[in-house]
């Protein structure tokens, strides 16, 4: 920190300081909302296949549209699409705030994701900005420690603001914190200019990607409501097929304008490592939405005490995500990632046991499991991607490796609502969700053996 003290102006700072604000943020809805679900399905009268959706289509708009914020931010410039996606946020976060039923609180949801969407590569292209590019490694050092210390404090902090004051103030204390950091981006970040004007956004793959997602994820939700045989359901599931096979068609044709380009794909090994990232990230979303569901239900838990049952992962994941960094370059990413996918399935699978006579001390094994595996597996599996591309792609294929991790953990989310909407009890249900759950990071492990090459690309790496 004294180097910015030392070396930046005040205005810099200034810039600086908005730029994390929105940063922390953005991350920190992502798990602000886990600890009070319980206390807005008593509110609206709704059960876990519906309150899923909190988590879910947040993280899914996220997912989806953060390529396209990406590429916005160059053919409008980063500032600007700052301020748009931050009005977005605002703007939503006092409408969820207010919400009287659970449509409005959804869509609130989903449209603050959005925003967030927009919000965060141009987060990113600021922060490098402000900074001379001798320091940049200093910025991302920065950025993972706002991201990680968000994660771990968002359950705490919305348990805190649901115990105190109720969860709506989750949505709005969004309002003024998500104010100080516009005007400040407003007054002390200097307008930039588009760097790339031959940037292309791919609107009909995007639309054509939200419409399969949300087909499966809603086809999923209905069929766990009347079944899976009913006409009602086969219509989201059809949808779905032709949209993706439209959506396929598009990506095709587009080349390397793609919303995921040709050369970017065909990459094998990107696809490899997208396909694990895309497979072994239901754990991280699962945990979040049933270990509080749990905690509240079954232990008697206060909505801040649900928030602080998740510090183990949270804890464990930042310990080890700073030694895998380190350790990249020694071991390789074969080695790091499989160990962490193993840790991961090991972690499912040791939650997958839980019951009604289970203790808080017999999840915490499988949380510290789950938090090691997340830790080792995600830097190193991001290391590789950007390195394994070819120069001038690295932070677009870093862009679809996250869509590839959150809307696979969406998915595999609505998936393990469907389990445990057709098992006899919540808990029995959350058990066989996880177990589904190892069984898939297992089957991921297999592919990483067996396909994820040796050696590490260290020319690269830096």
């Amino acid at each position: 920190m004294s180097y910015f003290q030392m070396t930046l102006s005040k205005s810099q700072k200034l810039g600086f300081i908005a730029v994390n604000l929105a940063l922390f943020l953005v991350t920190v809805d992502f798990t602000a909302f886990s600890p009070a679900i319980p206390a807005i399905e008593q509110e609206f009268n709704i059960d876990i296949t519906t309150s899923q959706w909190i988590i879910n289509g947040y993280g899914l708009m996220f997912g989806v549209l953060i390529v396209t914020g990406g590429r916005l931010a160059d053919i409008y410039g980063r500032r600007r699409l700052f301020l748009i996606g931050s009005t977005i946020f605002l703007l939503f976060s006092l409408i969820g705030g207010l919400s009287f039923n659970t449509p409005t609180l959804l869509i609130s949801r989903i449209v603050i994701g959005a925003g967030a969407a927009l919000m965060w590569p141009s987060i990113l292209g600021i922060a490098y900005t402000l900074v001379p590019p001798s320091r940049a490694g200093q910025v991302g050092g920065l950025v993972m420690t706002v991201c990680g210390l968000a994660n771990a404090i968002g359950p705490i902090l919305g348990g805190t603001l649901s115990d105190l004051w109720g969860w709506r103030w989750i949505f709005l204390i969004n309002i003024p914190l998500t104010l100080l950091s516009v005007f400040l981006c407003w007054k002390f970040v200097p307008q930039d200019t588009p760097t790339k004007s031959s940037v292309r956004v791919d609107y009909a793959g995007v639309i054509m990607l939200m419409v399969s997602v949300f087909s499966l994820l809603f086809g999923m939700y209905v069929a766990a409501e009347i079944g899976f045989n009913r006409l009602y359901s086969l219509y989201f599931f059809f949808i779905f097929f032709v949209s993706l096979v439209i959506f396929l068609f598009l990506e095709v044709k587009k080349g390397r304008d793609a919303l995921i380009p040709g050369d970017v794909i065909t990459n094998a090994k990107f696809t490899v490592v997208g396909a694990i990232s895309f497979v072994t990230s239901v754990v991280f979303f699962s945990v979040i939405l049933y270990l509080p569901q749990y905690s509240s239900k079954v232990l008697g838990f206060s909505a801040l005490d649900s928030g602080l049952a998740l510090l183990p992962i949270m804890i464990s994941f930042v310990f080890i995500s700073f030694l895998s960094g380190r350790v990249y370059l020694s071991l390789g990413p074969k080695l790091i990632i499989c160990v962490g996918i193993f840790l991961m399935g090991a972690g499912m699978a040791s939650l997958s046991a839980v019951s009604g006579e289970s203790r808080y001390i017999d999840v915490v094994p499988g949380l510290v499991l789950l938090g090691l595996g997340l830790g080792l597996f995600n830097p190193a599996a991001t290391t590789l991607v950007v390195t394994i591309v070819e120069p001038g792609r690295e932070s677009l294929a870093s862009a679809i490796l996250f869509m590839f991790k959150v809307a696979g953990g969406a998915l595999g989310l609505g998936l393990n609502a469907v389990v445990v909407a057709f098992a006899p009890d919540m808990i029995s249900g959350i058990g066989r969700a996880f177990l589904l759950n190892a069984f898939l990071v297992f089957a991921s492990l297999i592919v990483g053996v067996f396909f994820i090459a040796r050696g590490t690309p260290e020319s690269r790496v830096e």
